[in-house]
């Protein structure tokens, strides 16, 4: 055999080896990422099972396939021959300096973290955070996403989050709803009151526990302004808080009771005119 024959071989087996790594890399990619995700579809399924909280199983389980999914990753590679101890090593090194220019992707790691373990809010509350308010549709590794109430997306950083106050409008199971209702000087307090009153118990959504509250707030300058403060379950709150404004301002025109508006007297002063 010549050389030039003895070349070709050799080339003709490199190559053979080659295709063979990258079957084998492209097998435990395919392989392995379908593995990923039945992995990752049975701690979900786990998790409901023990009705874990919806905000915690969908970070564990993006958490557990991002973590998976780079150790199939490194394991396709290593079939090609590259040494993944030194590769290691190399994405370490490029790991620190990846992670100190993205700083800010590491605080919204951070801060996703600890609001999975604290919990001052879940997929489905109504809360206003970063600037945003919204209903939550899911807490993921780095950021949160809300639906705001006119149906729009908003996507705000997990460490955006933390780093301000966070309001939790549907944590508790009741909200109480507060209206002020005006009405001139010349009204009837008590009977302000009783219809006002009157007004809340027609509502079957407000609650007796806590009280109601209706009271008289302050004399202003062109009213004297009742405060209305019934308790409502937290999902009911805008609805209860919508009929309430209407009803009483129709039993307000039913009964008589006048609703004021601002007034300002202006006076004139006529001046004498020229001097003959």
């Amino acid at each position: 055999m010549t050389i030039s024959d003895e070349m070709i071989q050799r080339g003709i087996e490199l190559l053979t080896e080659l295709g063979i790594a990258l079957l084998t890399a492209a097998v435990i990619l395919v392989l392995g990422r379908w593995i990923v995700k039945g992995v990752t579809r049975l701690v979900r399924r786990a998790l409901q099972r023990y009705e874990v909280d919806v905000t915690l199983e969908r970070f564990v389980c993006s958490l557990i396939y991002a973590i998976l999914l780079t150790i199939v990753v490194i394991a396709a590679i290593n079939q090609l021959g590259v040494q993944t101890t030194s590769l290691v090593a190399v994405v370490g090194a490029a790991g620190l300096a990846v992670g100190l220019a993205l700083q800010g992707s590491l605080a919204n790691f951070a801060a996703g973290v600890l609001i999975v373990l604290f919990r001052p809010y879940q997929a489905g509350d109504m809360i206003e955070a970063g600037g945003e308010s919204g209903v939550v549709q899911e807490v993921q590794i780095f950021t949160t996403i809300l639906n705001t109430l006119d149906n729009k997306r908003v996507v705000i950083p997990n460490s955006q989050v933390m780093a301000g106050c966070i309001t939790n409008y549907t944590a508790n199971k009741l909200r109480r709803v507060d209206l002020t209702a005006g009405v001139s000087y010349e009204d009837d307090l008590d009977k302000v009151k009783a219809v006002l009153q009157d007004v809340i118990a027609a509502d079957e959504r407000v609650v007796d526990d806590p009280e109601p509250t209706v009271a008289v707030f302050e004399m202003a300058d062109s009213s004297v302004n009742f405060v209305v403060r019934p308790w409502v379950k937290s999902e009911e709150y805008w609805d209860v808080y919508f009929d309430l404004t209407e009803a009483i301002k129709k039993r307000f025109d039913k009964e008589g009771i006048s609703i004021p508006f601002p007034q300002r007297d202006v006076h004139l002063y006529q001046q004498g005119g020229p001097s003959s």
